[in-house]
């Protein structure tokens, strides 16, 4: 059987339809870890993936760690799907706009390798996966074909993808993208849980975890020191309008559009985005898996076309 898995492939985590986990992955050679979760073995090397945060990697095809990540999703949103782990399958990813039309041919061509089927084992299960195809499209945009009503009530927006390392803007118009308005400002939540941190370190002399502050930032009822809490909500609003006045820079008017926010930033700075003043409409589209599910749903249209 042939399926069609989507992955976003974020700096700070990985996302297909059904999962999400961190973008880290720490290497073992060939001597087994401590642990099953996560673990990935594959050329005869052990690796757990999801454990950390590797270091901010611009060219993801610069050495293996994305790929093998990528199988670690595979195996993860195939088991989610309660599907066998001897399939074929079809690949959808994504690049930003801005360096869509450079990297694609070099993305797709470190995907799918030659070497077919790709036998690993991914948490105590043997996978053989005949990997078809990959097809790449322009992330942030193909999450709004999940939330097609929101391109038929607005001759223009600002979409904004607020990623782990980077915030990718374009402008839409008539459910064009405006390619002459993409912007990537390394403005990603990696720099705002960075930050925050800073603070809190300097204020308290507490080091908190990215996962502590990303749960306040959620709104969790946490225990944690109330002080912290403030920092964290102080930091967040200051880092929303310092992503405002970049965005204006960018020569990109959130108070003349509606501004359509989503990817893992915006599910953590929800309320903060929401409480921003003077906003003309802002859309906060909270679920972390909308590029992944775009990409399915993009790839299952160019099947359509071809059959027909």
């Amino acid at each position: 059987m042939s399926i069609i898995i989507g992955i976003d492939h974020g700096y700070y985590a990985i996302k297909t339809a059904h999962c999400s986990f961190p973008a880290g992955l720490t290497s073992y050679g060939e001597h087994e870890p401590y642990t099953r979760q996560g673990l990935l073995e594959f050329g005869g090397c052990f690796f757990v993936c999801g454990s950390g945060r590797q270091p901010i990697q611009r060219d993801k095809t610069a050495n293996d760690n994305y790929y093998l990540l990528t199988l670690a999703a595979i195996a993860k949103e195939i088991r989610q799907r309660g599907l066998p782990p001897e399939c074929s399958v079809r690949i959808a990813a994504g690049l930003p706009l801005t360096s869509f039309g450079r990297d694609k041919p070099k993305f797709k061509d470190y995907l799918l390798r030659s070497k077919q089927p790709v036998k690993f084992r991914f948490e105590g299960v043997e996978y053989s996966i005949t990997i078809e195809e990959v097809a790449v499209f322009p992330q942030g945009y193909a999450a709004l074909m999940t939330e097609t009503g929101l391109l038929q009530d607005e001759p223009s927006m600002l979409l904004m993808d607020l990623g782990g390392w980077t915030v990718d803007l374009m402008r839409i118009d008539n459910a064009i993208p405006a390619a002459d308005t993409a912007h990537s400002l390394e403005l990603g939540m990696i720099r705002c849980l960075d930050e925050i941190g800073e603070q809190i370190r300097r204020a308290l002399g507490l080091s908190m975890t990215a996962a502590q502050m990303e749960s306040v930032l959620r709104g969790d009822a946490v225990h944690i020191n109330e002080d912290a809490r403030k920092i964290i909500d102080r930091q967040a609003d200051a880092y929303v309008h310092r992503l405002l006045s970049a965005i204006t820079e960018s020569g990109l008017d959130t108070r003349a559009m509606p501004a359509v926010f989503l990817g893992g930033g915006a599910a953590l700075l929800k309320r903060n985005v929401s409480a921003a003043d003077g906003l003309c409409r802002p859309v906060i589209l909270d679920d972390v898996s909308l590029n992944a599910k775009g990409y399915e749903r993009l790839a299952e249209r160019l099947t359509k076309n071809d059959e027909q």
